[in-house]
């Protein structure tokens, strides 16, 4: 059996304010909790007029206080940006309101375009900072401090009773790698990049390099109709993005593409429109096809992205996806 987990980004529909947004990740959170959801983790989007998410660090904050028992976390927090240090600060404090319910994801994507990107980095010394490996090891460490006794020392306080676990989120054999070295979860991001074979090798090697749980990203609609499945569906685009510089990146439409492009200073090589890694079906035909990637890959746990932004079609794919694994868990 596996385990079901929510991301969030916190979209904001036609008509709607961020207010309202915010106010439905609340309730979905919530509702997750009755519903025996794992985990509900807040992604990390800048200058993102359709998203309302920011600053995960804020939003688990406020859900912890809203909540008894579910693990709040981020999916995640772009460490390209900020100061390992303010980043075990912030989650050693959350940690500290909530012991053994506080998740840290890292991420290595921008969260944006690059013009957020600068302004977040305005002003930091990137040969300072090092590589993300770097960055990583440099953040364990702060979570992880193994001596304090001296007057002189530095530590990210308050020092939790439980630190908050940690979570590598990547696509990349590269990512799973760094993940198992550090001692950290890796959640493989099928739902920005569905490449069956990339996923079978990184499972495959991160399976040999960690006895940790397998998790698996995936993006999900659920509907009482296929039909109604499938219209919701249409409106999901990724788009891959490779510019000339040799960057690569995922974005949720055409014009996001030219947008990065032109923000990058580098021509676009390529942007073409990818099939989305989407699961898409009525409660009996997303838990076929969520069984069997779990019996293939040996899959613990999922992380379901489900990107539908109108709030009502939402909470209702994600009721009855946690109603059928509920009833999937009864007859096993």
């Amino acid at each position: 059996m596996y385990r079901l987990s929510l991301l969030d980004k916190s979209p904001i529909a036609e008509q709607e304010t961020a207010q309202d947004a915010l106010a439905r990740t609340l309730q979905l959170a919530q509702q997750a909790e009755r519903w025996g959801y794992h985990r509900f983790w807040i992604a990390e989007h800048h200058n993102t007029a359709q998203l309302a998410s920011p600053s995960p660090e804020l939003l688990i904050a406020w859900i912890l206080g809203q909540t008894q028992r579910i693990r709040v976390g981020s999916g995640g927090v772009m460490l390209q940006h900020y100061s390992p240090y303010k980043v075990a600060e912030n989650f050693n404090l959350l940690a500290s309101l909530a012991p053994g319910r506080v998740d840290l994801g890292i991420g290595k994507a921008p969260g944006g375009l690059p013009l957020s990107t600068r302004a977040l980095q305005h002003g930091v010394n990137s040969a300072e900072k090092g590589s993300f490996a770097e960055q990583l090891a440099q953040l364990d460490g702060w979570l992880s401090p193994t001596d304090g006794s001296a007057e002189e020392s530095l530590l990210a306080t308050p020092l939790p009773p439980v630190r908050a676990e940690g979570f590598l989120l990547g696509a990349s054999l590269e990512s799973a790698a760094l993940a198992a070295k550090q001692g950290w979860n890796f959640v493989f991001a099928a739902h920005l990049n569905g490449d069956k074979a990339l996923l079978r090798d990184v499972v495959t090697q991160w399976q040999q390099q960690s006895q940790r749980d397998t998790l698996v990203a995936v993006q999900v609609i659920v509907a009482p109709t296929h039909a109604q499945a499938e219209e919701l569906a249409q409106h999901v685009e990724v788009w891959g993005v490779t510019l000339a510089n040799g960057q690569r990146v995922s974005v949720a439409s055409e014009a996001q593409g030219h947008a990065f492009a032109r923000q990058a200073g580098s021509p676009a090589v390529s942007i073409t429109r990818r099939e989305p890694s989407l699961i898409a079906g009525t409660p009996t035909q997303v838990r076929a096809a969520l069984e069997a990637l779990h019996q293939e890959f040996a899959i613990a746990e999922f992380i379901i992205d489900t990107p539908v932004s109108e709030g009502s079609a939402r909470l209702q794919s994600l009721r009855l996806l946690a109603e059928v694994h509920a009833r999937q868990e009864v007859t096993e």
